[in-house]
């Protein structure tokens, strides 16, 4: 499926009013066809090749996941639905925009009519199938982005931290990843040891350690088939954790 087109079927889905079924019924639907050689068009939402089908599963992913952190202080502001609109035009065009906004627009309407309880259980359950079909590579990156959404407004409260928690939780990712993200681009040491996700009191080996493993799942070769935007992003964060890496081994002498 065309990159332009995954927004307009994501709608079609997202119309029968079921989170979970919009995201459930791409994701898994599509991994089926791959694995099966089987298409019912009827059915199943055409992907096109694997790396498409991995890039469309995370912008699904995104989108739906966009509206639970835009919404999670009761506030929709302006500059985080910006922060989306500007992914959506550089993945896809102008066009994009304007169907990624109707998707963001359905989310909130459907959180508001059918209340948290529901809400929350449906995200939950969206993590869920998330954590069945994206690599942790993936869904590492998937966190990266919900964080810039947090960022975007200038002003990053603790229900956004929590929301991000649980998420992470429920993505089965070490909830760490929130301290972490959140200290990127930080310039103290005490926010270098938080994106490596160590103390100041790890020994060296620790330390070495700790870096090894965040560049092995930070990698952008790990996250190409999601998309140039999405490796350039990937590239930054690596350079921030190198950033990272170079204040800690300078401040112990290493």
């Amino acid at each position: 499926m065309g990159y332009g087109k995954w927004i307009g079927a994501f709608i079609g889905v997202l119309n029968s009013g079921s989170i979970l079924g919009a995201l459930a019924g791409f994701a898994l639907g599509s991994i089926m066809d791959m694995v099966t050689g089987n298409r019912d068009e009827t059915e199943t939402i055409d992907t096109g090749s694997q790396e498409d089908g991995n890039r469309n599963r995370f912008l699904f992913s995104l989108m739906v996941l966009s509206a639970h952190i835009i919404g999670a202080d009761g506030r929709i502001m302006h500059s985080e639905m910006e922060m989306v609109r500007a992914f959506l035009r550089n993945s896809f065009g102008e066009e994009a925009v304007t169907q990624g906004n109707d998707i963001l627009l359905k989310l909130f309407d459907y959180r508001k009519k059918n209340g948290e309880n529901v809400w929350r259980e449906q995200i939950g359950k969206a993590c869920d199938e998330m954590y069945m079909v994206m690599q942790e590579e993936h869904r590492i990156q998937l966190m990266a982005y919900l964080a810039d959404i947090v960022k975007a407004d200038g002003n990053v409260s603790d229900v956004e931290l929590t929301a991000m928690r649980e998420i992470a939780a429920r993505l089965r990712l070490n909830v760490e990843i929130v301290d972490q993200l959140f200290a990127l681009g930080g310039d103290s040491l005490e926010d270098a040891y938080k994106v490596l996700g160590v103390s100041p009191e790890a020994s060296d080996d620790e330390v070495k350690k700790a870096y090894k493993d965040m560049v092995r799942k930070n990698h952008p070769d790990r996250v190409a088939s999601l998309g140039e935007d999405v490796k350039e992003a990937a590239t930054l964060k690596l350079q921030e954790i190198n950033d990272a890496k170079e204040r800690i081994f300078k401040s112990r002498g290493l």
